[in-house]
């Protein structure tokens, strides 16, 4: 009996192959699917929107979809190998003169890509209202169960209960070490420039390795290949303005996005006398080209540059990230894709304090030279085998202080050298109609290397020994085996149970006395004194959908298990120390929690609540007299309600609600006095909390009528509608009208905040 996806078959197998790609601007869809009609038998495009489809000869019926666009049905008779180009928009299209018909538009704001795994349609994140209307991928997500803010209004991320240094962050598989604009209130992300996030929470693929709790997944657009275009913003605080187009049509394109504050310009407008001297404001630039040549070869070039500067009087900072990637895409076979790349990482900070000729600067950074090599290979519908390696060498620049005084000694600490590899292999096959499987197993390697001294501690952090390094040198060796594993058992036509299990070994570390990545934190190395990282976690989940996939169910439960876990001695010298590695203790940790996910479209509304409850806790023999303490970024609850709703395609209303328990912080308990002098007693290390923070943000949009060249929209929106004042930080000072006492005093940054933005391309 032939099936209705199977209009005829053959003897003997053919492949399909080719890329996905949107119809109006040629971008790559990733992610995109190819099913044959009425079975579960087809493919996924992968990260560059290749596909390979090997079926037994004969005519089909297949469906192609991609979140955010129209699903094409197209009718193929499949003889011979063939290569074939697949165009998704918004309205039914010839596609090589292949019957086509239209299905339901996708309009989800996210899809649920396995156990752990979300993708975010980032077109849809412009119609959340967000902080000063600026467009944010990181505020968004914290939007999602299992991720939450480090601190109000920052970008700084905890997943699952892990530090936001735990977190791989990923531009065009560049590393980004610190995502964070305006110390941690806009991250370093221009949507406008962005195609595709993919975030991994439990379940992580074997290709990824190198953070112990999420992986976050971001790819730059390509560039419209079909025409030049410019599209912008204009904001309160900051502009946008993006330039692509074709190289030569169809064959490679290039995008420019850039984007710039002028709050300090607008501050000395409205007082001068008073911010006469402020410079304060960040800017980035993303930039990628791409060419094709011939069916087999395709070159990528891209790359970002963004800074943040502050000044004020004697005072000034800098910090900002640099990345750049070139990749080469190289097809051997209609089953057989490989990619070359090698990328470049650079992140520095520094203060500036005194004027010219008598200042002193203090700085410290990390810089990444990187070569990467995965293949994929599609054996048949049933089995995509993944293998591949990589090697980086981190060049690791501490704390230093550097003075143009002559009679101000510098303090400049040696660098740190490393080499971090890996080589993998995943294997996705589907075992029967309802069961699939994605595991793999990564093998991590990390050389500490000279050259430089190496330092061996006593109990009393005193050096008894030092030893010379000589460049490239091995100085210490680690390495570990990290099996992965994610299953997906269909249990019943519209539910879903799902599996997750992976170890993850971390050997790079954020030395920080913030919950968020701050522009002063220092990241080391694992070294003989600092050992690395590791982490076990399993999740377990069940989706269920309703109403004919109207309203969606997640429920997902994980456990985490954390080996030698970084902190601070009590009473370390953190600032200028150029032996810090003698008062870093390791210790044990652990998190679990459950995360509930609903999500539900009903005709032009769109939202999702989420609600995540969870523990996260440390144990230090040297700490808290050895008895286990809540973590910093322990989150009890963390509730996120989001809704949008379109009216006659002009007009958007938006609104978030969000509720998180506060920060688990360390608090004097009682104080004394000797000599004179009032000391702070501390008991217990985060013993207390920073009370609970909520807040609503709305907005509207409308959208003009667009012409055939030009559109725009309008939107205001209301960030924290009803003003409450969210504790940023508690501070204890002496009461004014009684010394003897103590007053605790919370800094709250942002009440209610008005926002405008137009927005346009033509």
């Amino acid at each position: 009996m032939i099936g209705f996806g199977q209009l005829s078959a053959q003897e003997g197998k053919a492949t399909l192959s080719g890329y996905v790609k949107d119809a109006d601007s040629g971008e790559e869809l990733i992610g995109a699917t190819i099913v044959v009609d009425s079975t579960n038998i087809g493919a996924a495009a992968n990260i560059y929107g290749f596909y390979s489809l090997t079926l037994d000869k004969g005519k089909y019926r297949l469906i192609v979809s991609y979140i955010g666009y129209q699903s094409q049905v197209i009718e193929i008779d499949l003889q011979e190998n063939e290569t074939m180009t697949l165009e998704l928009g918004t309205g039914a299209s010839d596609m090589n003169e292949i019957v086509v018909k239209s299905d339901k538009d996708d309009d989800v704001m996210m899809q649920d890509a396995g156990v752990g795994t979300t993708k975010i349609n980032i077109k849809k994140l412009e119609t959340l209202p967000v902080f000063f209307g600026e467009k944010d991928i990181l505020k968004s997500i914290q939007l999602l169960p299992g991720i939450s803010a480090a601190s109000e209004g920052s970008t700084g991320l905890t997943v699952r209960g892990g530090k936001p240094d735990q977190n791989l962050i990923l531009l065009d598989e560049a590393v980004v070490y610190n995502p964070s604009h305006f110390l941690g209130f806009f991250s370093v992300f221009n949507s406008d420039a962005l195609k595709d996030l993919t975030i991994y929470k439990g379940g992580i693929p074997a290709q990824y390795g190198g953070r112990a709790s999420s992986v976050l997944d971001i790819y730059m657009k390509n560039g419209n290949k079909k025409r030049f275009s410019l599209s912008g913003g204009l904001g309160l605080i900051s502009s946008r303005l993006t330039f692509e187009g074709p190289i030569v049509k169809d064959k490679g394109s290039f995008i420019l996005s850039g984007r710039a504050t002028y709050l300090d310009l607008l501050l000395k407008v409205v007082d001068n006398e008073r911010f006469g001297e402020l410079g304060l404001g960040f800017w980035d630039l993303n930039l990628k080209a791409n060419y094709s040549f011939g069916k087999k070869d395709r070159v990528f070039i891209s790359g970002y540059a963004g800074r943040d500067n502050f000044s004020f009087g004697n005072f000034g900072l800098n910090y900002g990230n640099y990345t750049a990637t070139v990749r080469w895409n190289h097809t051997f076979t209609e089953k057989l894709f490989a990619n070359t790349s090698f990328f470049f990482s650079d992140y520095y900070y520094g203060y500036k304090i005194g004027r010219s000729g008598d200042d002193f600067t203090i700085e410290a950074g990390i810089r990444d030279y990187a070569l990467k090599q995965d293949y994929s290979y599609y054996l048949n519908p049933k089995n995509t085998i993944r293998f591949g390696f990589n090697a980086t060498y981190h060049e690791f620049q501490p704390s230093q202080l550097r003075s143009s005084n002559d009679n101000i000694n510098s303090l400049i600490a040696d660098k740190k050298q490393a080499i971090e590899s890996g080589i993998y292999v995943g294997h996705e096959i589907k075992l029967t109609d309802k069961l699939k499987a994605v595991y793999g197993l990564r093998l991590s390697l990390f050389n500490q290397v000279g050259p430089g001294d190496i330092y061996t501690y006593d109990e009393s952090n005193r050096a008894v020994d030092t030893t010379t390094y000589k460049a490239m040198e091995n100085v210490q060796t680690y390495w570990g085996l990290e099996p992965r594993l994610a299953l997906t058992y269909q249990l019943y036509p519209n539910t879903a149970l799902e599996l997750g299990y992976h170890r993850i070994h971390q050997y790079v570390h954020l030395l920080s006395n913030s919950t968020s990545a701050a522009p002063n934190d220092m990241w080391i190395p694992s070294t003989n004194n600092v050992k690395p990282q590791i982490a076990d976690q399993i999740s377990l989940g069940v989706k269920q959908s309703l109403f004919k996939d109207k309203l969606t169910i997640g429920l997902e439960g994980y456990y985490k298990h954390l080996q030698n876990q970084v902190d601070y001695e009590n009473g370390a010298d953190i600032l200028l120390n150029t032996r810090i590695e003698s008062q870093i203790l390791n210790g044990v940790g652990w998190s679990y929690g459950g995360e509930l996910l609903v999500q539900g479209k009903i005709g032009d509304f769109n939202g999702w609540v989420s609600y995540t409850l969870s523990r996260t806790a440390y144990q230090f023999d040297q700490i808290n007299r050895g008895k286990p303490y809540a973590a910093k970024q322990d989150r009890t609850h963390d509730i996120a309600i989001v809704g949008t709703y379109e009216l006659k395609k002009r007009w958007v209303f938006s609104l978030s609600w969000i509720y998180q328990t506060g920060n688990a912080v360390t608090f004097p308990s009682a104080k004394y006095e000797i000599n004179g002098q009032k000391i702070s007693y501390f008991t217990e290390r985060n013993g207390y909390r920073i009370p609970a923070a909520h807040r609503l943000d709305v907005a509207v949009t409308f959208k003009n009528k667009p012409s055939k060249k030009f559109q725009s929209s309008f939107t205001v929106g209301i960030y924290n509608v009803y003003n409450q004042y969210n504790p940023f930080s508690i501070d204890f000072r002496p009461n004014e009208a009684d010394p003897t006492r103590t007053d605790a005093v919370q800094l709250s940054l942002f009440g209610i905040i008005p926002t405008v933005t137009w927005n346009f391309s033509f």
